[in-house]
């Protein structure tokens, strides 16, 4: 088979969530216990770190991965979803996987994994691990697909399990209160490991990471009482953090929320060196300064083009998407131009509650099953006052609002990662 002719076998005999939704979804560890079984668990051959939570998983890993690297490990860094190649979601040193490893990956292994009947992202993990383990990591960051206790990655043993923060997502499959979620996350806090806490604005929230903690004997640091003395100020080439023994510290990305996972990877950082990492400090500057050139991060609050400026961001539920529209409310412009569209399962209503009023809106679809109807997209939002023009596909909406723009206009590009994955490839 060729790549593209493999990556097809894999979307559309394995089940992807990504792409399909709760019908790929497979609860329970079983197929990835098996597999482990098949491949011989090679996620024991390096240490592992593993990162769940609601939003900024990926920024979070990508940080720890950065400055990893730049403290001379080898680093493996699984991640996803993918935006443009899938070959992202595994990366060594920034470096993504060698297509033909995907090719023969399938073509060597399918008799043994076809009949555990594996889910896309059950597969592509242990793709992932085995690659890691024949590149002689030294240290995979992994992060949590969906939820924690059953997500397929939480067969590893890690030396730090970190939770970003917990916000309403999934809530079919995690519960219906931000406590259920909370439970299903805690699920990757392990018997004796240290837990990083990321946010913790909710008392209920917090007292069940305690109580999971407290029962599997694992120490538990909350990055926002743990970092009293971490001042924030946005500049307008990122951001400029000021933290006990990393004064003037500069971060490259420049999303809102930036500055709670900053905290979270220092408070990391701190707890990797009492278990013994070898983190320099100039690591640390190096990995938060340059992670999208050390990583190949993209998708936050980046920009992809000057004048007119137009920015693009994957937050895609109303936890990130608010930190979105704050940002948005911040920047300077003249008119404020918005492509947008969200995934059938996200909960449209409470996003558009706060998104902003009086610009001009492009609702579309991405080209995924996933997406939600433009037209449906419409509906919701004229109930909030929001208005604008359908588009059949992303690239017209772009197009459109490109035309629309003057020099001096913004255009905001997001409310899904597949929508942000539908316009990188325009601007490349």
């Amino acid at each position: 088979m060729t790549y593209d002719q493999t990556l097809h076998y894999l979307y559309h005999q394995m089940p992807e969530y990504q792409r399909i939704g709760l019908l790929a979804y497979k609860e329970g560890l079983g197929n990835s216990l098996a597999l482990d079984q098949i491949f011989g668990h090679p996620h024991t051959h390096y240490k592992t770190i593993h990162v769940g939570g609601t939003n900024g998983k990926g920024s979070t890993s990508h940080l720890l991965a950065a400055i990893l690297q730049e403290s001379g490990y080898r680093v493996g860094l699984y991640t996803s979803p993918h935006l443009i190649d899938f070959r992202e979601r595994i990366r060594v040193n920034g470096t993504t996987i060698d297509r033909q490893y995907v090719i023969d990956f399938v073509e060597k292994y399918r008799e043994q994994f076809e009949p555990v009947m594996p889910s896309f992202f059950e597969l592509t993990m242990e793709m992932a691990f085995l690659w890691f383990a024949e590149q002689e990591v030294e240290v995979a960051v992994i992060e949590v697909g969906l939820g924690g206790r059953l997500d397929s990655t939480n067969i590893i043993s890690p030396d730090l399990s970190i939770i970003t923060n917990i916000g309403f997502d999934h809530m079919k499959l995690l519960g219906d209160t931000l406590p259920k979620i909370a439970a299903e996350k805690a699920g990757i806090i392990k018997p004796f490991t240290p837990v990083v806490i990321g946010e913790t604005d909710n008392t209920e929230v917090a007292q069940v990471f305690i109580d999971k903690a407290t029962s599997v004997d694992a120490p538990i640091v909350f990055a926002e009482l743990h970092m009293k003395n971490f001042v924030s100020e946005r500049t307008e080439t990122g951001w400029l953090f000021q933290a006990y023994g990393y004064p003037n510290l500069k971060g490259e990305l420049q999303g809102l929320a930036q500055d709670r996972n900053a905290r979270t990877v220092l408070t990391a950082v701190e707890l990797l060196l009492e278990t013994g990492y070898n983190l320099p400090k100039e690591a640390v500057y190096k990995g938060f300064a340059h992670v999208t050139a050390i990583t190949g991060l993209m998708g936050r609050w980046q920009q992809l083009q000057s004048s007119p400026r137009i920015i693009c961001d994957i937050a895609h539920n109303a936890h990130g998407l608010r930190y979105v529209a704050e940002q948005l409310l911040a920047e300077h412009y003249d008119r404020l131009h918005i492509v947008f569209g969200m995934a059938n399962d996200k909960d449209v209503d409470s996003v558009f509650a706060f998104m902003p009023k009086n610009d001009v809106y492009y609702f579309t679809k991405a080209s995924v099953e996933r997406a939600l109807n433009e037209k449906t997209l419409r509906a919701h939002a004229l109930t909030y006052g929001l208005k604008g023009d359908c588009f059949e596909s992303v690239k017209d909406a772009v197009n459109s609002a490109k035309e629309n723009a003057g020099e001096n206009d913004l255009i905001f590009i997001g409310g899904s990662s597949f929508v942000v994955a539908d316009a990188l490839p325009l601007f490349i």
